[in-house]
């Protein structure tokens, strides 16, 4: 993975979890089948961009993780790196669980997953909620304030129309928020939000 300054293990597992994702998807959309040409600069370093804005330590919460995106490309990054961070992921779809399972399970890293939807599982407490194409930012707003601690940080890549969430977001939410570009799509951003709060 050139674009990532990577050990030689963990290359290895981000290779095992191509391997897993491009034999799963035949049977579980986990990805769109026509971005698996481009698997690693769509899904794979879009995802590794939002890990330069999170912590050392805590509860990292990845919600609607699906394919595992960005959360446990995250988790597989940090296993080595940052070892006091905590990987949770909430995933509402079985079948996709078993996915997450299998490509946590055959990479060694560590990581624990909630198979429930995200406002119906108890607050966690988390240093971080991460998410990438779930819902609206509004709608992000409400999960992370739910599951993050007062100084905690959600972090979302948006595409094209950031902008019109943010002031969509505005008008039922406090926060205060900070637009990095996509190092993978110009006209994307990855927000970085924080003190959450309704108005």
């Amino acid at each position: 993975m050139a674009q990532l300054d990577v050990s030689r293990e963990t290359t290895a597992k981000l290779d095992i979890y191509a391997t897993l994702l491009n034999k799963w998807n035949k049977a579980i959309n986990l990805v769109a089948p026509n971005t698996l040409p481009d698997l690693w600069r769509r899904h794979f370093l879009d995802s590794a961009q939002v890990l330069a804005y999170g912590p050392d330590k805590g509860i990292w919460l990845d919600i609607g993780t699906g394919g595992g995106f960005p959360g446990l490309i995250c988790a597989i990054l940090a296993d080595e790196k940052r070892p006091q961070l905590n990987f949770e992921f909430i995933e509402s779809d079985q079948r996709k669980c078993t996915f997450l399972t299998t490509v946590i399970r055959e990479t060694g890293i560590n990581g624990t997953i909630h198979a429930e939807r995200v406002e119906l599982l108890p607050p966690v407490g988390a240093s971080v909620v991460s998410a990438r194409a779930l819902a609206p930012l509004a709608i992000l707003l409400e999960y992370a304030e739910r599951h993050l601690t007062p100084a905690g940080t959600g972090l979302f890549l948006k595409g094209a129309k950031h902008d019109q969430e943010i002031a969509a977001a505005l008008e039922t939410w406090s926060f205060d928020v900070k637009k990095h570009t996509s190092e993978t799509d110009p006209s994307g951003a990855l927000l970085t939000v924080g003190n959450i709060a309704r108005v």
